[in-house]
């Protein structure tokens, strides 16, 4: 079975005045930990996070390198 993990945190980088660099992809940190208290860091899509919905505090598996809700 995949461990589930909570979104303890979702940050989202600042890119200043310059905005965002032309034809790179929006992404965020999301900070996750598993039930025994192990966190992990990863870098998603902004884009990704919003279509499903994931926010600080749901329950997720790592799947392929992302993280799906449960």
């Amino acid at each position: 079975m995949d461990n589930i993990y909570t979104v303890i945190r979702i940050d989202e980088p600042d890119f200043g005045c310059e905005g965002l660099p032309d034809g790179a992809v929006y992404k965020d940190i999301v900070r996750i930990k598993d039930s025994s208290g192990n966190e992990k860091q990863l870098e998603i899509a902004d884009a990704y996070l919003y279509e499903n919905d994931i926010n600080e505090g749901d329950s997720v598996i790592i799947s392929d390198g992302s993280i799906v809700k449960v």
